[in-house]
């Protein structure tokens, strides 16, 4: 019997994807559902809304309500959490990573590799609770050691020609979707945004046929 599945899409500096990436699996797998992480860029994307911000820095009033708000959220859920010192972070390196981990699963490929729901909860525990560059190759470098792997292979696979453009692709197709924010789960093509629908989203899921 095949397993219900929901598409898990995220950027490394989104702050909601933090609180979303570091449950996901638990609550996913409590459901009977599968996860499939999908790595992208949100930056062109807010590009392709007139944004040359987060929408969180272009409206101050909604970003220091977002920063409570996160700080509550990673309260409840008892996830360290330190403001990072850079918002938002380039988070390049660490979606191409992803990108290369999943060998094209952001745009339908493969499933991804077993690791990179591990480094991607490294990686946002990095940004979001360590305050750390996650566009620092030392740094990626070492949260890739850390989980067992080659890191300087893993860092030069992500930055083939290849891996940049798939990473492209990937948030190419984010767009097509319809995302158009961080996070996003598509369920049989159905929109979930934000950390606080994942609970519906994997509702959704178990409701499928």
């Amino acid at each position: 019997m095949r397993m219900r599945g929901i598409d898990f899409w995220f950027d490394f500096a989104s702050t909601y994807s933090y609180p979303a990436a570091m449950r996901i699996e638990t609550e996913a797998a409590a459901a009977g559902v599968a996860v499939t992480w999908r790595p992208f860029l949100l930056g062109p994307l807010f590009q392709k809304q007139g944004w040359n911000d987060s929408p969180y820095n272009l409206n101050p009033v909604r970003g220091r309500y977002m920063w409570r708000d996160l700080e509550r959220l990673c309260a409840g859920y008892r996830l360290p959490f330190r403001r990072p010192t850079q918002f938002p972070r380039r988070s390049i390196l660490a979606a191409r990573v992803g990108c290369a981990a999943a060998g094209g699963a952001a745009t339908g490929a493969a499933e991804g590799a077993t690791w990179l729901p591990r480094f991607a909860r490294a990686v946002f525990t990095a940004n979001f609770a360590q305050d750390r560059d996650i566009d620092d190759p030392e740094i990626i470098g070492a949260i890739l050691t850390e989980l067992g792997l080659d890191g300087a292979a893993w860092l030069s696979a992500a930055v083939t020609p290849e891996n940049k453009e798939r990473l492209r692709r990937a948030t190419d197709a984010a767009w097509e979707l319809g995302l158009f924010g961080a996070p996003s789960f598509l369920v049989n093509g159905e929109l979930f945004w934000g950390q606080d629908r994942l609970d519906q989203a994997i509702a959704w899921a178990v409701r499928q046929p």
